[in-house]
């Protein structure tokens, strides 16, 4: 067989289900020994970009890479936001690219540049195919590197000259191996220490999404009561509901859950990953005990220097604390900040569950009519503006991997495309977008790809005619903001060019129904929300003025 019909034959064996891309002149070869697989299906997407987060959702949400493709030149740099988007955000993804044929790439020539040193700062590793040989190889190491935590994005270089030439050898098998675990006695060192602490609290960060790694928490918590706080990328690693769940941290301003975190003497941070949400916004004084669990030791930082790093696999990590809870039992701790903390945050996502407006509606409101009319299991996908600092306070879940938000490197237009994905990973699950009006114009483009899949997904967008997140920040820190304000299409009429429903909610009391209509509607539907971002300011002053409750 040829090289590209290898490729592809290793990429079946790794178990990759989807390549989501633009292909070009250099990719032809690829492509047609891709059209003859019956294991990876290929999606044609209207921008690289949107097939990048597509790539993304897809690998957070299974673990695994899928693809996603671009020609040379125009068709690579499409691409590079939304890997370094998955990159950053902890997401294995293969990034398949063309390139001109090796013949040439040692000269100036058409659409050539150094795609791999291009990639090399938002990928985990880059590199060129030089020899057909070579490919059972690198994508075994490939799809390796990518799943590995903390996981991200792998670019592999196919050059159009290399894609023809013979070869007669076959894919490497894959063959997993189990993650190291931690050291027994670090972890008796840890249990004793968190045995005497009087107010522990527990600051989870995006390992503990993992599957397993979640299981083992929630025990680890019915076992001793303590607090989880979590970042924004680990929404759902303990239920919403119990006692425990004290809600999400990472709001530039002091919120009241990091009353719980000033009150704490010990923090354990599991999982935390440093691109979140900054140590110097909860360790300042550099005077907590701090107890690191993750896949990896910590990053170095002046404000997060750990008393006790426990580096292995996270769900073993907790199946070990678990272990011993069970054996020797803990001593009580004082967990009234805790309470206090969780009853605050309460009486703040119910304040305007009854609002009656007409017209603007408050993002508050609009957060718990969707949070009550999804399911514990539905996803909901948020992209990035002001949006996304409503959805992080106020929209809690039940499961992990239920709320998807770009916390690293924080692209705008990351939703859509994402939901697309999303759908497909789970087709009988809701799926629902939140776009601001600014982002969800960056990837239009993919309402044809959704109308062509028939995604049965609902993007709200909520419109306010301005980069909206800019404007607050600017106001914030210099008392007025520049000009961002923009114009926007009829979305009604947008909607209906490319075969999406559509909807406007203009009354808070329509909210909820509404929203479960487009949810049960099939297919794809735009609902548009004229937002009330008055309360950007109201919040900025309500925080700034935080008494914690205890």
């Amino acid at each position: 067989m040829k090289a590209s019909e290898l490729m592809v034959k290793c990429l079946e064996t790794e178990g990759v289900e989807y390549i989501f891309g633009v292909p070009g002149e250099e990719n032809a070869d690829f492509m047609m020994s891709l059209q003859d697989s019956t294991k990876i299906t290929f999606i044609l997407t209207r921008h690289e970009q949107g097939a990048a987060f597509m790539a993304e959702i897809y690998g957070r949400l299974t673990g695994n890479p899928a693809g996603c493709l671009g020609t040379l030149g125009p068709g690579a740099t499409n691409l590079i936001t939304g890997v370094a988007d998955s990159n950053m955000d902890r997401a294995p993804m293969l990034v398949l690219t063309g390139q001109g044929a090796s013949t040439r790439l040692h000269k100036e020539s058409h659409q050539v540049m150094d795609v791999v040193r291009m990639f090399e700062p938002v990928t985990k590793w880059a590199t060129t195919i030089l020899h057909p040989d070579n490919i059972p190889e690198v994508i075994r190491k490939a799809v390796r590197v990518a799943r590995t935590e903390k996981p991200g994005a792998v670019l592999i270089e196919l050059p159009e000259d290399i894609a023809k030439l013979p070869t007669t050898i076959g894919p490497i098998e894959p063959r997993r191996y189990r993650r190291p675990v931690a050291d027994d006695m670090i972890v008796d060192q840890v249990f004793e220490t968190i045995r005497n602490a009087k107010n522990p609290i527990i600051l989870a960060g995006n390992g503990c999404i993992r599957k397993r790694a979640s299981k083992q928490l929630r025990k680890f918590c019915d076992k001793t009561g303590i607090g989880v706080i979590s970042t924004f990328m680990a929404k759902g690693c303990v239920d919403m509901d119990a006692d425990y769940c004290l809600y999400t941290i990472g709001l530039g301003s002091k919120d009241y859950v990091a009353c719980a975190i000033d009150a704490a003497d010990v923090v354990i941070t599991l999982g935390y990953d440093m691109v979140e949400y900054h140590p110097k916004l909860w360790n300042h004084n550099d005077d907590k005990t701090i107890i690191h669990a993750d896949f990896l030791p910590t990053e170095i930082d002046i404000h997060y220097h750990p008393d006790f790093e426990i580096v292995g696999d996270l769900a073993h990590t907790l199946w070990m604390l678990n272990e011993r809870y069970d054996i020797h039992g803990g001593l009580p701790f004082n967990l009234k900040q805790q309470a206090a903390t969780r009853r605050q945050m309460q009486q703040e996502f119910s304040e305007h569950d009854d609002d009656d407006t007409k017209g603007l509606i408050r993002p508050q409101k609009i957060l718990s009519d969707a949070r009550a009319v999804m399911k514990p299991d539905s996803i909901l996908l948020s992209d990035v503006g002001a949006h996304k600092m409503w959805i992080a306070r106020h929209y809690q879940c039940h499961e992990p991997n239920t709320c998807l938000i770009p916390n690293g490197f924080c692209s705008m237009g990351f939703a859509l495309p994402g939901a697309i994905a999303a759908s497909l990973v789970f087709p009988e699950k809701q799926v629902m977008a939140i776009c601001g009006d600014a982002g969800f114009l960056m990837n239009v483009q993919e309402m044809e790809t959704a109308k062509r899949l028939n995604s049965n997904i609902v993007v709200m967008v909520w419109e306010d005619h301005a980069y909206g997140l800019i404007a607050w920040k600017q106001q914030n820190e210099f008392g007025k903001h520049t000009d961002l304000s923009f114009g926007n299409p009829d979305w009604l009429q947008l909607a209906q060019s490319f075969g999406w429903s559509s909807m406007k909610i203009e009354n808070s009391v329509d909210g909820k129904d509404k929203l479960q209509q487009a949810l049960d509607t099939p297919g794809p539907t735009l609902v548009v929300i004229p937002i009330d971002y008055r309360e950007n300011a109201k919040l900025t002053e309500k925080l700034g003025e935080v008494v914690c409750p205890i």
